[in-house]
């Protein structure tokens, strides 16, 4: 109830937004002092936030170390398929440019433009400088300057410490732990203002920039959910395919936690619900029970995808021209920084400041979206959770472990037809597929 009553609240600020910043242009210009003050709130989320889940989600997983071979299957599965995920982002966000065009740079901006360290300076950043940049030298100025890359390399070094020590440690754990969800709940604090900074940051933009912004807003969110069909369809229906399990039967089943995640662009209360219908539609416990929370940490499809495009848009937007090598470099690094902020209402705007900033890239762009986050969060939460749902089979499927009777009996009680790919074969062997042995 509570987020269906924010979202509301997020929408209602939008429309608000547009017709003040429509009707009353001078006083919308004022408004972005609201749209900051937010901004700076989600900045001060990041640093804890992002520390105290990568630790936890590394080191926390005491399954991990002793499943190895499922835990290896399951990173690499990930890895694979959020590259794929942020090479479809980035094409079509060079594809659509959206952000090319969309603020015209006269004396009025210069106040929001001032208000997120707004430069005209080109980011110099190579693979050397890359790999240069990981490593902080304080962990303490890190966090104060949001580098997301420097506290994600010592969030790792720290949990890997964490796990070489053992049990002995489980007492850190336990407070970062604790101090997860702290943060999640001051996030769900900050989030309340959501509508407050949505109001001022729409309201500015379009009383600076005049009604025919909303087309650049409609740009931004045809580009994103075509991009998140096309990864789909490319991706995951693909990856179904392979493993001859049955997408659409898949979708059918899961319908009911798709439809919740997508109306309040949460994952949480959708989890526990997809993850009983998995293990009915014929995946072990054991496998649900490691794929699924490990997903929300290190698979999160649709938020890499759109963080992709919202990189590249944030530098269309100032005139920033990023070659080859750069974009790559910013691939690499959201492969990185988009791990450990699941489940939290607007993750990935953090994980958009934090970049931008690590990059010296002004956070104008996270200003922008703010005004539309909500429907373009709807779209990318859902892909994240239809995502590791169909990691979920294709891991039982890869171990060979995968119940196709249960899977048959669940959609014959669904009346949900299996044939989408063809006859689906139980006796099939992943490894014959793929010319492996187990």
């Amino acid at each position: 109830m509570k987020n269906s009553h924010l979202t509301i609240a997020i929408f209602g600020a939008l429309v608000l937004g547009i017709l003040a910043g429509w009707a009353f242009p001078d006083f919308a210009i004022k408004t972005h002092v609201l749209a900051e003050i937010f901004l700076r709130m989600v900045k001060m989320i990041i640093a804890p936030l992002l520390f105290a889940t990568l630790v936890v989600g590394i080191a926390g997983h005491s399954d991990a170390k002793s499943l190895g071979r499922l835990g290896v299957k399951t990173i690499v599965y990930f890895e694979v398929v959020t590259t794929f995920a942020l090479v479809i982002g980035l094409g079509f966000a060079n594809l659509f440019k959206p952000g090319e065009g969309m603020i015209d740079f006269t004396s009025k901006n210069i106040a929001l433009g001032e208000i997120v360290n707004m430069t005209s300076s080109t980011p110099n950043n190579s693979f050397g400088d890359m790999f240069l940049s990981l490593f902080p030298t304080s962990i303490f100025q890190a966090m104060a300057d949001g580098n997301l890359l420097q506290i994600v390399v010592f969030s790792i070094f720290f949990a890997l410490a964490i796990c070489a020590v053992g049990k002995k440690a489980q007492p850190v754990v336990d407070i970062l732990s604790s101090v997860t969800k702290i943060m999640f709940k001051f996030t769900e604090y900050v989030m309340f203002f959501a509508p407050i900074g949505i109001f001022g940051a729409i309201a500015y933009t379009v009383g600076t920039n005049g009604i025919d912004i909303l087309f650049n807003y409609g740009k931004i969110i045809v580009a994103l959910y075509v991009a998140l069909a096309v990864f789909v369809v490319l991706v995951l229906i693909i990856a179904c395919k392979l493993v001859h399990i049955s997408f659409r039967g898949l979708i059918k089943a899961i319908q009911e936690p798709a439809l919740l995640t997508f109306t309040t662009a949460s994952s949480e209360a959708a989890l526990p619900k997809a993850m009983s219908i998995m293990e009915k539609f014929g995946v072990p416990k054991s496998i649900v029970g490691f794929v699924m929370p490990t997903g929300y940490t290190f698979n999160l499809d649709g938020s890499t995808l759109y963080l992709a495009m919202a990189v590249l848009f944030s530098t269309q937007l100032v005139g920033i021209n990023l070659t080859l090598e750069q974009q790559l470099v910013i691939m690499f690094a959201l492969m990185l920084t988009s791990k450990g902020v699941a489940g939290v209402p607007r993750a990935s705007l953090i994980v958009l400041a934090g970049t931008l900033t690590s990059f010296n890239i002004p956070i104008l762009g996270v200003a922008i979206l703010l005004g539309i986050d909500q429907i373009l969060d709807m779209g990318r939460t859902a892909v994240n959770l239809i995502g590791n749902c169909v990691a979920t089979v294709v891991i039982a499927r890869w171990e060979n472990v995968f119940d196709y009777n249960k899977m048959n009996e669940f959609l014959k009680l669904r009346n949900i037809k299996t044939n989408t790919f063809g006859k689906i074969e139980s006796n099939v062997s992943f490894e014959k597929d793929f010319g492996t042995e187990k």
